[in-house]
């Protein structure tokens, strides 16, 4: 249940204490950072994993051009 070993009522928790601590104009604000952020990262995940796949299918091919 929830994200890994929090549970609802942890995710519950921390997002009031985010509200009381931030205040709930900057709420917002912080969470379409950290989603941009998110994104980010998993393209660039995404792009390095591209990445390699490419040059393992070169590698294959190069081998097979060998044979």
């Amino acid at each position: 249940m929830g994200i890994g070993n929090i549970g609802i009522p942890g995710l519950i928790l921390i997002l009031v204490m985010a509200l009381i601590i931030f205040g709930p104009k900057k709420l917002p604000e912080i969470g379409k950072a950290a989603g941009e952020t998110l994104r980010e990262f998993k393209n660039s995940a995404s792009g390095l994993m591209n990445d390699h796949e490419k040059k393992d299918a070169n590698n294959k091919s190069d081998k097979q051009e060998q044979q």
